[in-house]
């Protein structure tokens, strides 16, 4: 397929927050049409009217998926619906880019890749740090700080409001730290190149506005095959804290890199989802000291000129999908780590449940 070639027709499946970024995208970037927009509420209306307009809206999935024969589909709702969604669109031959997780069980992940493969198919996952020049830059660092690693995430959200609303939607079927966590657990996962052995979790219910089975504080513990461990903690909620909600620091024998959210830290943002892209600043500190015991190097900073905002990062995910259907990427390992990180996720979710560490 050409650059000339005609726009890929995608039907928009899920009018939320990022199902109106990927719109967006689609809108703005060329090689695709929208061919239709699906939501069950009022969303679509909305979204429709942003868009400037004039798309053909459905309720039902199913419906729009027999009525556009579209080429693409873009999967943005609710996780307990992504597998079936995506086999759907498979079965009748259309690409599908899709909000992670991938599914809401790992069975259910295995099941998509091997239904996009079945039908020779790109499936593409959001995983939108990938397309993060810091967050790739920060990988690229800590591969370079010696092994073992340990690295220190975060991403503690004190959500009200309509931030509020989507966190108890997604409670109903996933906890935070599966939900955020695949992403953090993705990032451990590239700068180590090493085989996870095991997770302990912790986690605490601490509102009766979610399901009695899940909890809305959690935080994980790997340990990898190189000696490197990593921990990972999300929290959400109106009782959370914003004193502590980012860190993203990777610690090695040879010094260590830190995200360091200057701005957003001091003016308390943390449900704000801008600033959980927003990187703002790497910095870079060398352990190297001399006879007297004292540092060669001063800290580094390296302030990324490149700072793309949420929407360009959908932006970003699109085109990368794009490219994938018009040049034929092979997926295959973009596929098996978005499995893999969901297996390392929900056995963490495991661990919660059981109080016992989980070996994989």
């Amino acid at each position: 397929m050409s650059s000339s070639a005609k726009p890929l027709r995608v039907l928009v499946v899920g009018c939320g927050n990022m199902g109106a970024s990927h719109a967006i995208a689609y809108k703005t970037i060329g090689g695709f049409d929208i061919c239709g927009i699906v939501s069950t509420g009022n969303s679509k209306v909305v979204l429709n009217e942003r868009l400037g307009g004039g798309y053909t809206l459905y309720n039902d999935y199913k419906t729009a998926l027999a009525t556009t024969k579209p080429d693409a589909v873009c999967i943005s709702t609710y996780p307990d619906t992504h597998e079936s969604f995506a086999i759907m669109a498979f079965e009748q031959g259309c690409h599908v880019f899709m909000e992670k997780p991938i599914a809401d069980t790992v069975e259910g992940a295995r099941r998509v890749m091997e239904a996009a493969q079945q039908a020779d198919r790109k499936l593409v996952i959001g995983y939108i740090l990938r397309h993060h020049p810091s967050w790739e830059k920060f990988v690229e660092i800590a591969q370079q700080l010696g092994k073992p690693l340990v690295m220190r995430m975060n991403l503690n959200q004190q959500s009200h409001g309509t931030m509020w609303t989507v966190h108890r939607n997604l409670m109903k079927s996933l906890s935070p730290i599966v939900d955020c966590g695949v992403h953090y657990i993705d990032v451990m996962c590239q700068m180590t190149r090493s085989k996870p052995l095991q997770v302990n979790a912790i986690g605490a219910r601490l509102t009766n506005d979610i399901p009695a089975d899940n909890y809305n504080y959690g935080q994980l513990q790997i340990r990898f095959e190189d000696g490197s461990v990593g921990w990972y903690e999300a929290g959400w909620g109106p009782m959370m804290s914003e004193t502590a909600f980012f860190v993203k620091d990777v610690i090695g024998p040879d010094g260590c890199v830190s995200i360091v959210a200057k701005n957003a830290g001091a003016a308390g943002k943390s449900d704000n989802v801008d600033s959980h892209t927003k990187t703002e600043s790497l910095r870079v500190h060398r352990a190297k000291l001399d006879e007297n015991d004292q540092f060669t190097e001063a800290d580094a900073w390296i302030d990324m000129q490149d700072e793309p905002d949420h929407q360009e990062l959908c932006n970003r995910e699109q085109r990368y999908f794009l490219k994938a259907i018009q040049e034929n990427l092979d997926l295959t390992d973009h596929m098996q780590d978005a499995v893999n990180s969901l297996q390392i996720a929900f056995a963490c979710d495991e661990s919660v449940r059981t109080g016992q560490p989980v070996m994989l």
